[in-house]
């Protein structure tokens, strides 16, 4: 399976110690370039990242197709979404909404933090989703809306 990642589930993730699930769940991801130069900002993520074998950093070819999408999107957004296309991914995980929309229209699956949580419970790799949204919410800032929280814990038989 091949899975290309944007930043914000791995920031998240890491925040809350637990980034090994995507591995649990994927098992090889792939970033590319410049979500690995944004992941290393912060010189304890990059100490992470340097250190997974199971991360795998690459750079896409298509620079017409990067500018292009970063009219819209940040530039780890637009890398991320080219080398999906290149990789021609099963997946590729990305929060941001625009992002999503733009990867959907090229055809690409997509899948966020919230659908790699429902995943990572049915294989039993966390226990609560519940839980880990809190931990989520007090550790890294990550917020959704109550509606959207009620659906997805719905979707993990914890409603």
């Amino acid at each position: 399976m091949i899975v290309v990642s944007d930043t914000s589930a791995i920031t998240n993730l890491l925040k809350i110690d637990l980034l090994l699930i995507l591995n649990q769940v994927y098992g090889r991801i792939t970033i590319p370039k410049k979500v690995y130069l944004e992941l290393c900002e912060i010189e304890e993520q990059k100490h992470i990242i340097d250190s997974l074998e199971w991360i795998e950093i690459r750079s896409t070819s298509d620079f017409k197709l990067v500018e292009k999408l970063a009219l819209d999107l940040d530039a780890g957004e637009s890398e991320a979404i080219a080398l999906a296309i290149e990789l021609k991914a099963d997946f590729l995980i990305i929060d941001e909404l625009i992002g999503r929309k733009i990867a959907e229209s090229f055809g690409i699956k997509i899948i966020g933090l919230l659908g790699t949580l429902l995943r990572a419970k049915e294989k039993d790799f966390i226990n609560s989703v519940a839980q880990t949204l809190d931990s989520l919410s007090k550790n890294a800032g990550f917020h959704i809306s109550p509606k959207l929280r009620r659906y997805v814990l719905d979707l993990a038989g914890e409603a």
